[in-house]
């Protein structure tokens, strides 16, 4: 099984990142009133990356992951994947677009599959429309099948399938034809506890044997809080990351350090946490003052002066 491999930056000597958003806007018209949902969103992954989504309903996650799929096109900005234009692509380049360079698992299985064919139809069913040969068709299936833990569904119909078998059928469609990149729509949302860690378990196997970029859109704490970096959406931007690593102490303990970053765009702009600022009755505007190593935030409190805080 082989990769693409991605394509060495001339300017930086770094490879590209897999995925790349910058200043990307999407602006919805209906009955000639404007929604903008994504409001200059900018957004790295990098090769092989697994990371988590996270934002309240209406802050632009299903935008986003609708526009690297391919499937909606943005109004302005930038949007890369694995080397793809997403602004520039033709009709028939999105639909390869969507058939060679992306998987994508949505929250119900039953949107993957089609319920009249057994588990390893449904995944060789993208492979044949991509026209590869039955032998390896049928190898490829079974390679998935072992590979997410389900072997003994391969003859099983949909409904004779748990709800996380499903979904593991499901992800075995969408990775079928060897995509650069999975995306994945509240996957575990409609699961039980025990199922969303089988589902999850499976995402993580994926991207660590085809070094597959994953993003997750979640609001699942199984998965949010179990990856390496969490990005949050706010207002249809990035406001926010999470990174996480695991620290060994001096008798070989080890512990999950999570740190929380707010986003800095080109502009300067940053987002700060709700949490934050309603805690401290931040309002309208805030004072700051730049030290020798950081910046001080303030809230605006006529009287006071910076270092009286």
């Amino acid at each position: 099984m082989t990769t693409a491999a991605t394509i060495p930056s001339a300017a930086t000597g770094r490879e590209d990142p897999e995925i790349l958003c910058d200043n990307l806007v999407r602006i919805f018209k209906s009955e000639g009133v404007e929604v903008v949902a994504l409001q200059g969103l900018d957004l790295t992954v990098r090769q092989g990356e697994l990371i988590a989504v996270v934002g309240a309903s209406g802050s632009g996650k299903s935008t986003l992951l609708n526009i690297l799929s391919g499937l909606d096109i943005p109004s302005a900005g930038v949007a890369r994947v694995a080397g793809s234009d997403l602004l520039a692509m033709s009709s028939r380049d999105r639909v390869t677009y969507r058939r060679e360079t992306v998987g994508f698992l949505f929250q119900q299985a039953t949107a993957n599959l089609l319920p009249y064919l057994t588990a390893s139809e449904n995944i060789e069913m993208p492979m044949a429309l991509a026209r590869m040969p039955k032998g390896e068709r049928r190898d490829r299936s079974r390679e998935l099948l072992e590979l997410l833990g389900i072997p003994q569904v391969a003859d099983r119909p949909l409904a004779a399938m748990s709800g996380g078998q499903q979904q593991r059928v499901a992800l075995a469609v969408a990775l079928a034809n060897e995509p650069r990149v999975l995306l994945a729509d509240e996957p575990t949302g409609e699961l039980d506890h025990q199922s969303s860690e089988e589902v999850f378990a499976a995402i993580e196997r994926a991207n660590a044997t085809y070094g597959t970029t994953v993003v997750v859109v979640t609001h699942d704490p199984l998965v949010s809080e179990h990856v390496q970096r969490t990005v949050g959406i706010r207002d249809g931007r990035t406001s926010s990351e999470v990174l996480r690593r695991t620290a060994i102490d001096e008798h070989g303990g080890e512990s999950v350090i999570a740190e929380e970053y707010a986003v800095l765009d080109r502009a300067g702009r940053l987002q700060l946490p709700r949490e934050f600022t309603t805690t401290l009755e931040m309002k309208d505007r805030v004072r700051l003052d730049l030290e020798s190593d950081h910046i001080g935030v303030w809230p605006d409190r006529p009287g006071r002066e910076a270092g009286d805080e």
